[in-house]
């Protein structure tokens, strides 16, 4: 019995990864936000603007190409992820393909390790109900699927902090490349080449792209912050683009930006070396305590045998 649900359950795994990769949903008259979502993605891929895969190795295209499978579906069908992931994906430099690839992996893991575990446990010890297997199977199921996403919040947000004290130092290089009398376009690029920080390869690879292609630096910031959710460069570019032409009112809402942004990540970096703090005095709560019992332990025995 037990073989027959494992031998299920691994056939049913198959014919599903199966299924996601080659079944095309049919697109009927009353789809409207599928034909839509379709004509959107044909659309892109045209105009360039899809994402590129940057893996080269064999797993990486072949985790390319099972993401890329999965996606077509998705867009296909008129599901799209949210923008929050999208932006936590732009921000690591990864691409929804190889996330999505992820989250099938770490789905079918999840899957077939507690379930093949539990099918164990139940052959060994006996005693367990026998939809102990499931339900370990759905439970992994759940937790390998999500896991990659979680993962790409966490680096997200560090990296996201990373990028907000970047801006602030890019916001006073730009500044002072003003008051040397430069426009603001030379004035942005000659402070993106400063430094060679990953968040500042970002910024002027933005602005090379930005050149390239005819559009002006304050837009391509904006669209760069809406990208990876950092409101201070759609802050940015909207302030550049409302006061392009006054030079001296730029520098000093500059100025005054980056003095802002420098208090904040004071009062964060603070609140983190607080919350720091309590978590090691817990920590040696915790110690104590359970020094604490260990001292008391044997006078407790005595006197529970002695009674």
């Amino acid at each position: 019995m037990i073989a027959i649900v494992l031998a299920g359950a691994l056939a049913g795994t198959g014919v599903l990864l199966l299924v996601i990769a080659y079944a095309r949903p049919v697109m009927r008259g009353a789809g409207a936000p599928a034909s839509l979502a379709a004509l959107d993605a044909e659309r892109q891929k045209s105009a360039g603007g899809a994402e590129t895969p940057t893996a080269t190795s064999s797993g990486g295209r072949l985790s390319t190409s099972i993401g890329g499978q999965i996606r077509r579906q998705l867009e296909l069908s008129g599901v799209r992820l949210p923008a929050g992931l999208r932006a936590d994906l732009s921000l690591i430099d990864r691409s929804i393909e190889n996330h999505l690839a992820y989250s099938l992996l770490g789905a079918a893991a999840g899957a077939v390790v507690p379930f093949f575990f539990g099918t164990l446990l139940i052959g060994l010890a006996g005693g367990l109900p026998v939809t102990t297997p499931i339900f370990l199977g759905l439970s992994g199921l759940l937790i390998g699927a999500l896991l990659p996403t979680m993962q790409a919040g966490q680096r997200a947000a560090v990296r996201r902090r990373d990028f907000r004290h970047v801006v602030g130092s890019f916001l006073d290089l730009v500044a002072l490349n003003l008051s040397g009398g430069r426009g603001i376009p030379e004035a942005l690029n000659s402070a993106a080449s400063v430094s060679d920080g990953w968040a500042m390869v970002r910024l002027r690879d933005t602005l090379a792209i930005a050149r390239l292609q005819g559009v002006t630096p304050w837009s391509a910031l904006s669209r760069l912050g809406e990208e990876t959710a950092v409101a201070e460069l759609s802050d940015l570019g909207a302030a550049l683009e409302l006061v392009a032409d006054d030079g001296a009112k730029v520098r000093e809402s500059l100025a005054a930006r980056a003095a802002s942004m420098r208090r904040r990540e004071m009062a964060d970096a603070e609140g983190r070396a607080q919350a720091r703090s309590q978590s090691m005095l817990i920590a040696q709560l915790l110690l104590a305590v359970g020094f604490l019992i260990f001292l008391i332990y044997p006078a407790i025995v005595r006197v529970l045998s002695g009674t």
